[in-house]
């Protein structure tokens, strides 16, 4: 990867191309329709030969999604269910199709996530629920059906096993005013990927997670002021933001054969780890 350094300083990256690193795959992306990681996930999976799922809970967004991504690489490499995290039955749903419809489930992304800033003096249990349900008990909620179905595979003699990656925060490692909510989920969710990765080895199951610092895209810019933008993106490295694609490229590397090795690990992608 090349990259190249603007005006101001700061340097940005080259596009990778894929290589191939999913062929024969299947995955399920959680939270994959627009223009932030989950969509730039299923883009990346899917110029690495896998075979995508995308789910989220607008089923709007979510079919210009698919039709994108289908008209791009085929509708037989990508499909769209719509699920909201915080609801079992949607979840095991989307578990379902994703085996009916490719026969095999390799690869599970868990991206839904919520965030909000409020004063922990002035949150309502409200505002604390909805964060927590979706950001944490939304990937219990996925890894739970993901580990069904990889342990079912493995009982039935299939040893290839399957990977979980997890999108944390590096909030989870560091405090921020008014985000207490969603810092508390983000450490929760590091917290369930280490436990889930032990019990998970015995059938052959990797689950990691990455903590991003700052990646940009419009949702983000709609519920964050530019004054606390500017701040964080000062506080960068490189004196920018990540682009979502450089978040999804290293949940590939997780995703993928090159991370063998690796489980119960949380991956800053980040120059701001504590």
């Amino acid at each position: 990867m090349s990259s190249v350094e603007s005006g101001g300083g700061a340097t940005h990256a080259a596009y990778v191309p894929g290589h191939g690193l999913l062929a024969g795959r299947t995955a399920v992306i959680t939270a994959a329709a627009g223009a932030g990681i989950g969509g730039a996930t299923a883009r990346r999976f899917l110029e690495e030969g896998a075979s995508v799922v995308v789910s989220d809970a607008h089923p709007r967004r979510l079919k210009e999604t698919e039709a994108v991504l289908a008209a791009e690489f085929g509708p037989g490499k990508v499909t769209g269910l719509a699920c909201d995290v915080t609801e079992e039955a949607q979840v095991q749903a989307l578990f379902s199709y994703a085996e009916e419809r490719h026969g095999r489930l390799d690869l599970v992304v868990n991206n839904a996530g919520l965030g909000g800033t409020a004063p922990l003096a002035d949150m309502t249990d409200e505002q604390w629920t909805k964060v927590l349900d979706v950001t944490l008990n939304g990937t219990f909620r996925c890894t739970r059906a993901a580990l069904r179905a990889f342990r079912a595979a493995r009982a039935a003699g299939d040893p290839r096993g399957g990977v979980i990656v997890n999108n944390a925060s590096v909030i989870g490692w560091r405090a921020q005013a008014g985000q207490a909510h969603y810092a508390a989920a983000k450490a929760g969710v590091m917290a369930l990927t280490r436990c889930a990765a032990l019990e998970a080895a015995e059938f052959g199951v990797r689950i990691n997670a990455v903590a991003p610092s700052l990646a940009m895209h419009p949702h983000l810019v709609k519920v964050t002021t530019p004054e606390l933008l500017a701040e964080l993106t000062a506080r960068e490295a490189y004196g920018r933001h990540a682009e979502p694609w450089e978040v999804a490229n290293v949940i590939v590397f997780l995703a993928s054969g090159y991370s063998s090795y690796m489980t119960g690990e949380t991956v800053s992608v980040s120059s701001r780890h504590p």
